[in-house]
């Protein structure tokens, strides 16, 4: 257990990544608990700013540092006693590999909290089904982070939670953007891929009550999913259900879709701009949908940490009503359901 000092839950927490999805979620909660949290940036000056309003005055300290400069790293964490790594990225882009981000910047953070001396925990955020043998080259950096990480830090936390959803999560509104601009939702595959999608809030809460506890969570890793297990074409039903339209689906076999998604991962590197974000089609998450991504049998869970995770129906998924063609509350009934035509 962290002692206490002037900070409210004696905790002074450098947090990696939190101007991301899960970031501004894990930042609340540590500035709930009574924390200071120190927000590392390398945008803008307004990328953090939303965070600033999630504590008190002095209590989200955003701190601009150059993720190649290991000086720069130091001195953000140089007053903390808590590092989170919440760093990462689901496609790669002319600056940054996945081997960059999500392996070799692990590997720095976990060497520069062991020299540093006064960091008590270190959490590192990996992904469900992180996997030396995985067909993903971000699953693969990510397992090659956590053996480094524990070899460095043997103390660290792992978590890794399964494909997260919430208000700007990067499933469920991709899909409804797509189908509602398209009038169909592509499948990769036939839709059979099994998911176990998991709410973002529990995922933050995992985070900061492992980080609460007597050092329980010391060293060990855990899974975390939802507690259903989805396919792909089942989880597209629910988004459509949501956003009252009719299901639409054109199915790409997984050849095909590598074959749309393999011309920028060839050019990435060879054309002197940057290419646009992959959207359907992106070659490593298509990749990663070639095998069932679920909680493993003996894995620890939500369940060790004392947490009941949300069902995704209901408030979790509520901010798909924002994609409803006829206003949010469109589609009351199932009569009610619109079809691209209804609308021009």
């Amino acid at each position: 257990m962290l002692e206490n000092n002037s900070v409210g839950s004696g905790i002074i927490a450098t947090v990696f990544g939190a101007t991301g999805f899960l970031g501004r979620y894990v930042v609340q909660q540590l500035a709930k608990m009574g924390s200071q949290v120190l927000v590392p940036f390398r945008g803008s000056e307004d990328c953090h700013r939303h965070l600033k309003l999630m504590g008190d005055l002095g209590q989200i300290v955003p701190m601009k540092y150059n993720p190649r400069d290991e000086s720069s790293i130091k001195a953000v964490m140089a007053k903390a006693n808590v590092v989170i790594n919440l760093i990462g990225r689901d496609h790669e882009t002319r600056n940054y590999s996945f081997d960059e981000v999500h392996y070799h910047m692990a590997e720095k953070l976990a060497m520069i909290s062991k020299e540093h001396g006064g960091i008590m925990r270190f959490i590192q955020v990996s992904c469900l089904g992180a996997s030396p043998s995985s067909e993903s080259k971000m699953l693969r950096a990510k397992a090659a982070a956590e053996e480094a990480i524990l070899r460095e830090l043997p103390e660290a936390t792992i978590l890794r939670p399964a494909v997260m959803v919430g208000t700007e999560d990067r499933i469920l509104n991709r899909w409804a953007h797509f189908a509602k601009n398209y009038g169909f939702l592509p499948l990769i595959g036939d839709g059979s891929t099994k998911i176990q999608p998991v709410y973002v809030v529990d995922v933050a809460g995992a985070l900061t009550t492992a980080l609460r506890d007597d050092g329980s969570s010391m060293g060990k890793i855990y899974e975390l999913g939802g507690p259903d297990i989805f396919t792909i074409h089942e989880l597209a039903e629910l988004m459509y259900d949501t956003i009252r339209e009719w299901p639409r689906y054109v199915k790409v076999p997984f050849p095909i879709a590598k074959a749309i998604a393999t011309p920028r991962e060839v050019l990435l590197n060879k054309v002197p701009f940057p290419l646009p974000t992959p959207n359907m089609f992106n070659l490593d998450e298509i990749n990663t949908l070639t095998k069932d991504t679920v909680v493993s049998g003996n894995a620890l869970t939500f369940d060790d940490l004392g947490i009941v995770p949300h069902k995704l129906k209901g408030y979790p998924i509520e901010f798909l009503i924002s994609y409803r063609k006829g206003g949010p509350q469109f589609g009351s009934t199932i009569s009610e359901k619109v079809s691209p035509e209804d609308f021009p």
